[in-house]
């Protein structure tokens, strides 16, 4: 059965990359349409609203320019609404901003990071194994996703189990129960996407970090691979075959 996916949006890509790269939410359900054609998704502004009811089957926290402990209403009301919907045994998946914004708002705490910016490909190793990963023996040992924080989760909530962890990132991403799962990269960016925002970020970044940042884009990234394990965590079932993921992993 297709998963019908709230969109939880926080922030809009820059107007002036939107002609080519579209905004979130597009990136999104491009993103899972490419391995469940008929997924349905429904887009909520969280800014200026949130959802009246819980009427989809797992929500997706996207990223924002904004730090989690920015005091604004709608962040607070966002968390809130998350409880609410973990409470009803909805999944929810965090990324970036939504990654901070759970562990902030459950008993853990999100921060800046003292690494400072965190740009490009960032590869996190993967220290703990699920069944929505698929199988152990065939679960690659590392992560690579593309990456845009100056924020970081720097103590854990109650009950959550980090997954994936870089010497950079310590908390790369976690789980909390069976309803949630978070990761700090962007499984919804591509390299060339990275690529402009840093030409855009060039400056706050500084010469040393942009660099590094694009020198990273060289690698070949995951995207595919963790679209099929959110989507088997949502189904609550084994991720895909050994050789089908070995070829999102490098198809």
């Amino acid at each position: 059965m297709s998963v019908h996916l709230g969109i939880l949006q926080t922030d809009s890509v820059l107007e002036d990359l939107q002609p080519r790269f579209g905004d979130y939410p597009q990136m999104f359900e491009g993103l899972f349409r490419e391995q469940d054609p008929g997924m349905t998704f429904t887009t909520y502004n969280v800014q200026h609203a949130l959802p009246d009811n819980l009427e989809c089957d797992a929500y997706l926290i996207t990223g924002c320019k904004l730090s989690v402990y920015d005091d604004l209403p709608w962040i607070r009301g966002l968390a809130s609404f998350i409880r609410h919907a973990i409470e009803a045994k909805k999944k929810v998946i965090g990324i970036c901003f939504g990654h901070q914004l759970i562990a902030h708002f459950f008993g853990g705490e999100a921060g800046p990071a003292s690494a400072g910016w965190g740009v490009g490909v960032q590869t996190s190793d993967l220290v703990t194994t699920h069944g929505w990963m698929g199988d152990g023996n065939q679960t690659p040992s590392q992560l690579h996703l593309v990456a845009s924080h100056k924020d970081q989760v720097l103590k854990l909530p109650d009950g959550a189990e980090v997954f994936a962890s870089s010497d950079f990132c310590p908390v790369s991403g976690f789980t909390m129960g069976d309803e949630v799962l978070t990761i700090q990269g962007h499984p919804e960016l591509s390299s060339e996407y990275s690529k402009a925002l840093m030409g855009v970020r060039r400056q706050l970044l500084g010469e040393d970090v942009y660099q590094a940042g694009i020198n990273s884009l060289q690698k070949s990234t995951d995207e595919r691979l963790f679209a099929r394990w959110m989507l088997a965590f949502i189904h609550d079932q084994a991720a895909v075959s050994d050789q089908e993921v070995s070829r999102q992993r490098h198809g």
